[in-house]
């Protein structure tokens, strides 16, 4: 039997993932101009996601929320945006929910920083596989490592210091 408490939680959780998946789609649509091509903000909205959200949301928000956006306006990434984003946001969940339970904010910023190395990785060997070519890849490398930092950084701020995932909690226990 299903309790009000259970039903409340499973409804918040269901919203919370749609609003981030729906966020991230909108931030991977469009790029901030920079010289020589465009930095994405979706890397914010998927690591306060992943630090948020248990493992299956966080691929949601990130893997699904990125290929949904990248299918709607430039598909010819989007399988390596799931694989690629959905991984990132899976381990930064993990790290923030089961390892070092006792360092909370720590075991984030681990989980954001082994996410944003596996975001370069993944992007770059994706890059070169579907363009056929790793110079472009390697042309990119310095737009994507910008874009994982920014991420890492803003989605760590974010969900500590404006204290998003303590109102996160605080709503899931009411």
């Amino acid at each position: 039997m299903q309790t009000k408490n259970t039903g409340k939680r499973n409804t918040v959780w269901l919203c919370t993932t749609a609003m981030f998946m729906a966020l991230n789609v909108a931030m991977s649509s469009f790029g901030v101009p920079v010289p020589g091509g465009h930095l994405y903000m979706n890397d914010i909205i998927i690591c306060t996601a992943a630090i948020i959200l248990d493992p299956f949301a966080a691929f949601m928000v990130g893997g699904v929320g990125a290929f949904l956006g990248d299918l709607f306006f430039y598909p010819l990434p989007m399988f390596v945006s799931l694989v690629t984003h959905g991984l990132q946001a899976v381990v930064i969940s993990v790290f923030s929910h089961h390892v070092m339970k006792d360092h909370p904010m720590l075991a984030s910023g681990i989980g954001v920083a082994v996410g944003a190395v596996i975001m370069v990785v993944g992007y770059s060997l994706g890059r070169a596989f579907i363009y056929s070519t790793p110079e472009y890849a390697l042309i990119k490398l310095p737009y994507q490592i910008l874009q994982a930092a920014v991420g890492a950084v803003v989605g760590m701020i974010l969900c500590w210091k404006c204290g998003i995932k303590d109102m996160y909690l605080k709503i899931i226990r009411q």
